[in-house]
């Protein structure tokens, strides 16, 4: 009877590994096709979009047109003139969002080592208010900085009150920050300026670097900075030597994370952003909004922009690559 029972379990090891296979193999298909509808369709959409051509007076239709793109590129007016008017927005979308993802993980950093050495309890408690505070829409977070920073009611107004203004009209940063645009001719100011768009939007997404960063800061054995504070080791190079090179990968991906994030950025660029410094979402807005509708030329700067991202997060998977084999 055991050999029997014996040859029975052979026959079926096989038959059961044949379902596990199939089985894994329609949970692959599953999460393939999952992936080709919400993530590929759309771009393909957009894509077959960006080529179709608007029609002056009417809608656009379908076509295999480049003249978006060459709008795009060169202006409106190509080739009879050469503009570099949505380039200039791409480059400002980078600039706003790597200066704020850069500055949201600057100050997330420290912030979450300290959350880190606290207790469970209170770390605990950390993580509930930083999640909570991610209820909070982008719309309330920039109207919250636009009273902050307002003339009236916000800084400038603080700063007048107690002399910080004329102590540095005497002091003579006045000029500098006029060049700055952080002051007029009477009085500090914030809006518009590049300044106040890169702390709100590094403000928007420092909850997000906070808990990016704390599962790799929470991992870190606190033997190693005992044992570096031991040798005489001051705090700042304990986080120099020991803390920053065991996380500089998840630091990294972290950035990128809330780079790419950023890019879509709208409510913040148009509330604090001077109009020429304009990103791309603002004109892609523009682009399919009222009687002003040009979905290819809209679609054109969307895959524009999401090209310039996906290369540099390849540039960035490339470094990371490096550093893990350094």
């Amino acid at each position: 009877m055991s050999a029997v029972a014996e040859a029975a379990d052979l026959s079926a090891a096989p038959a059961a590994g044949q379902g596990g296979g199939f089985g894994a193999l329609a949970a692959r298909a599953i999460i393939g096709a999952f992936v080709a509808v919400l993530c590929l369709g759309p771009f393909l959409l957009v894509l077959a979009i960006s080529f179709g051509e608007k029609i002056d007076g009417e809608d656009w239709r379908w076509s295999l047109s480049l003249a978006s793109y060459q709008r795009f590129l060169f202006g409106f007016e190509w080739p009879e003139a050469v503009s570099f008017v949505y380039p200039q927005k791409l480059w400002f979308s980078l600039y706003f969002a790597v200066l704020a993802s850069i500055l949201a993980v600057a100050f997330a950093f420290p912030f979450t080592w300290l959350i880190t050495r606290q207790s469970r309890r209170a770390q605990a408690a950390w993580l509930v208010f930083i999640l909570a505070s991610l209820s909070l829409s982008e719309v309330f977070v920039v109207m919250g900085w636009d009273i902050l920073l307002s003339g009236r009611s916000g800084l400038p107004m603080v700063a007048r009150e107690i002399g910080l203004t004329d102590w540095l009209r005497e002091a003579g940063w006045w000029p500098t920050l006029q060049a700055w645009d952080l002051a007029n001719p009477r009085n500090l100011k914030f809006k518009t300026s590049a300044v106040a768009t890169v702390v709100t939007m590094s403000y928007l997404v420092f909850p997000y670097a906070v808990i990016l960063l704390y599962p790799p800061l929470s991992r870190i054995d606190p033997s190693l900075a005992e044992a570096a504070r031991t040798m005489g080791a001051r705090s700042f190079t304990v986080i120099r030597t020991v803390v920053l090179p065991a996380v500089r990968l998840p630091i990294l991906g972290a950035t990128f994370l809330l780079f790419v994030y950023l890019l879509g950025a709208y409510v913040v660029v148009t509330q604090f952003a001077d109009p020429s410094q304009q990103t791309l979402t603002v004109t892609i807005y523009n682009s399919v909004r009222g009687a002003t509708l040009d979905a290819p030329f809209a679609a054109a700067q969307s895959v524009a922009l999401l090209l310039v991202s996906a290369l540099l997060l390849l540039a960035s998977a490339r470094v990371a690559k490096l550093e893990r084999g350094a």
